[in-house]
């Protein structure tokens, strides 16, 4: 998909700028002292394999399509409320700039919790995903439009060095082709969300899904609404969920999870 004049475009363009900035901060080498010094991964892919449904829900105060999504933000309460619920792992954006994400977010989450946690974030540089360790992170985020294939395979390779698992993030047939290329080990999640429109398109799963090996995971992102979508993946097959927005604009996150996903066991 061609990011060019897209809100996706300009969020890379920014985060080449950051990254820039980053770099001056802090050297390569002293990030790398950070990562190794972090607390032990918790088995994100892990986590998904051994919970049906099994739910990454996410940790976000606003997005550029909606503004504010949460006033009352307070990622260790909604950590503990999202485990209490039967999450599987969270998702905690990261991003300042687009989302009004930190960095201390996913600290924070994690330190109240015992569920493996993705760095939500765009990261383009291998920097990005030793960064996400020295935050903790048990995850990264790949996004393939965002990459090239060098860069996806570099940065994976890098993430898997560091013990971390990866989510590669695909919107059609062609980036998931490229992410068929990655190691097995990375987990698969297609976004529902056309990133030029922004309409949702549950169908997008499911025909991506017609497409991988039946043992492959995958994780269906967007547009997860009601449990009449949350049956229908199911019925695909489709048992793992990344879910944000429908919980993050509920005065109580958990209820707004149990009313998607009915009880899990915890």
């Amino acid at each position: 998909m061609d990011i060019r004049n897209t809100i996706l475009g300009k969020i890379v363009e920014r985060k080449k700028e950051e990254f820039a900035e980053r770099l001056k901060q802090r050297s390569y080498a002293d990030l790398e002292q950070l990562a190794r010094a972090a607390t032990p991964t918790r088995g994100f892919a892990q986590a998904l394999d051994n919970k049906r449904p099994a739910v990454i829900a996410e940790i976000k105060k606003a997005s550029p399509s909606k503004g504010i999504i949460r006033e009352n933000f307070d990622p260790a309460e909604i950590a503990q409320q999202y485990e209490a619920a039967g999450a599987a792992c969270l998702s905690v954006l990261t991003d300042v700039d687009f989302f009004q994400g930190a960095d201390e977010n996913i600290q924070i989450a994690r330190s109240h919790c015992n569920l493996p946690a993705l760095r939500k974030d765009f990261l383009i540089d291998p920097y990005g995903v030793v960064e996400a360790r020295a935050l903790h992170a048990d995850c990264v985020l790949l996004i393939v439009s965002c990459l090239s294939d060098q860069q996806l395979e570099e940065m994976s390779k890098t993430a898997f060095e560091h013990h971390l698992d990866v989510l590669v993030e695909v919107h059609d047939e062609n980036e998931l082709e490229r992410a068929l290329n990655l190691s097995e080990r990375c987990i698969l999640g297609v976004n529902n969300r056309n990133l030029k429109t922004f309409d949702v398109d549950l169908n997008t799963s499911l025909r991506l899904k017609n497409l991988l090996p039946p043992a492959r995971l995958l994780v269906t992102e967007s547009g997860i609404a009601t449990p009449e979508d949350v049956s229908m993946m199911q019925d695909h097959d489709i048992h793992s969920f990344l879910v944000g927005e429908s919980f993050m604009k509920q005065a109580r996150p958990d209820h707004a999870f149990r009313d998607l996903f009915g009880p899990i066991d915890a």
